[in-house]
């Protein structure tokens, strides 16, 4: 038996709620925030936004050129402002922790800090509330926060569940780490699944993996976006590529043993690319 952990609906569309919600937390205890930016494919700048104007903190997104409108409007939504740098320059941004230009402001990592992946953690503990007899749960593996907050939640609680990192095959640095044991970088290539998919696993957050994760699945972008159609044909959800990952490991495991959880990440997909998903094609980025 399959069960879906479904973050897709939370209140901005994907987890990023959680950790994003405790980060500005613990920034209000520590003292006064003149205002917040983050590094984002969207859905950390969406939730970071939502949190920020519920507590009347300005708020700025640093996200690619190539973010989905779906994201960008979401954003705009939430009151946050919008600059739009090359991916390799908001990784650098997200890997350097710092942006010039708004140097006054409070930077939050999208996933590499305490708070934030404490937040992500919570994840874990509902999942263990609601199912403790789980035997696998299976986590989409981008910056690596979501997936460390919830194996470290359940190594905790339930040491027997199997944590499973779930990749696109258009970059899959976990992988690629595994195999070399060490924080490797690989090709990025763009596509639709623009939640996931990094070119490499930075150090700290490989200190933080190993050993509470060790497996992952590669999928294909054609297995991915037979997911999401999945998603919407069978359960009535809309699973954005990221989101969807999870499931495509779970459908495609022999042998899931015993229950198992997809953990859907996000759901917020552009209307265009989810046409082209149910009518049977794979969508560029």
């Amino acid at each position: 038996m399959i069960y879906l952990k479904l973050d897709n609906l939370q209140p901005t569309g994907s987890f990023k709620v959680r950790g994003a919600g405790n980060s500005l937390a613990v920034a209000a205890e520590r003292g006064s925030v003149p205002g917040v930016y983050t590094t984002s494919a969207g859905n950390m700048a969406q939730a970071l936004a939502w949190h920020a104007r519920r507590l009347g903190i300005p708020c700025t997104a640093i996200v690619p050129e190539t973010a989905p409108e779906i994201k960008l409007a979401g954003i705009r939504r939430h009151g946050a402002k919008i600059i739009q740098l090359p991916w390799e320059g908001v990784w650098d941004v997200m890997t350097e922790g710092r942006y010039e230009p708004l140097r006054e402001l409070l930077y939050v990592p999208p996933f590499n800090s305490d708070e934030m992946i404490a937040g992500n953690g919570t994840a874990g503990l509902e999942i263990f509330e609601d199912l403790p007899e789980t035997k696998r749960v299976y986590v989409p593996l981008g910056g690596g926060g979501l997936i460390a907050g919830v194996a470290a939640a359940l190594r905790a609680l339930g040491p027997q569940i199997e944590v499973v990192a779930c990749e696109s095959e258009a970059a899959a640095p976990f992988a690629a780490s595994l195999r070399a044991g060490k924080a490797t970088e690989v090709t990025r290539t763009p596509s639709f699944v623009d939640g996931i998919g990094a070119r490499n696993v930075l150090p700290e957050m490989w200190d933080r993996l190993f050993g509470l994760v060790r497996s992952s699945r590669v999928l294909k972008l054609e297995q991915i976006a037979s997911a999401v159609r999945h998603c919407f044909e069978y359960h009535h959800i809309v699973v954005e590529g990221a989101g969807a990952a999870s499931v495509a490991a779970a459908l495609s495991d022999p042998d899931p043993g015993g229950p198992a959880v997809a953990l859907v990440s996000g759901g917020n997909l552009d209307a265009a690319k989810l046409v082209a998903i149910l009518q049977g094609h794979v969508p560029g980025a």
